[in-house]
């Protein structure tokens, strides 16, 4: 028998699939049900009744996660020189400009996020089409062109992450670790939730959160109860 057939029945023994669980229920068992030998990631899956081809649909945000993400990010500050010894006093772990542009149009993409002050997006928006569709493209909605360079850093390292919802109206964000406790999971999951209703179009009509599951990295996906969310009962 291979390790995982016995991975499999060990999750059906403890996981049902049809079931709605509550976040401190979810919280549990996404780290029980997580078989891989790595720190897997927790990823929460947003279900939203909304067409992201409206421009009023499209629900894009920030959010910092209170217990971070778990994930070491790699932060790249394209900024001019008078910037660069506050990006890197902040933790920033590649700052500079042309020669990293140049980098890039050779296919370097080796960071998670990409902040820059707004007099160098001229020179970003030259490279758009490489960082655009890798979700690295700076956005003054994300606080990731900004001229406050340090805080800017110290958020992403400390935990804020962007999130927009795909053209199947879904979101999937990382928001932890396996290796974190049930309370903090259920921390970060809340906080993310917040975020994602307040930005709930005023013109809407129909239900707005239509499902929401957590999961591991190649785990199932635990359903959650959406009324805890929207009526502010989970705990």
């Amino acid at each position: 028998m291979s390790k995982l057939t016995k991975n499999q029945k060990a999750v059906q023994e403890k996981y049902d699939a049809h079931k709605i669980y509550s976040l401190a229920e979810a919280s549990g068992l996404v780290k029980e049900l997580s078989y891989t030998k790595f720190d897997a990631s927790v990823e929460l899956h947003v279900n939203l009744g909304v067409d992201p081809r409206k421009a009023n649909q499209m629900i894009r945000g920030v959010v910092t996660l209170p217990h971070g993400t778990g994930k070491v990010v790699r932060v790249l500050v394209l900024c001019t020189p008078d910037k660069e010894a506050e990006a890197q006093a902040a933790g920033a772990d590649y700052v500079g400009l042309d020669d990293y542009i140049e980098k890039i149009k050779g296919g370097w993409t080796d960071v998670d996020v990409i902040i820059c002050t707004p007099s160098v997006m001229a020179k970003v928006g030259a490279i758009g089409r490489i960082l655009g569709p890798r979700g690295l493209m700076p956005n003054p909605k994300t606080g990731t062109v900004t001229m406050e360079i340090g805080n800017a850093v110290k958020d992403v390292k400390g935990g804020k992450i962007d999130f927009k919802v795909d053209k199947t109206g879904i979101i999937h964000a990382a928001i932890g670790k396996v290796s974190f406790t049930p309370e903090q999971i259920a921390d970060n999951t809340r906080a993310m939730m917040s975020a994602i209703l307040k930005l709930k179009p005023q013109t809407l009509k129909g239900t707005y959160l239509k499902g929401a599951a957590l999961s591991s990295t190649m785990g199932p996906g635990i359903k959650l109860d959406n009324k805890a969310f929207t009526t502010g009962a989970e705990k």
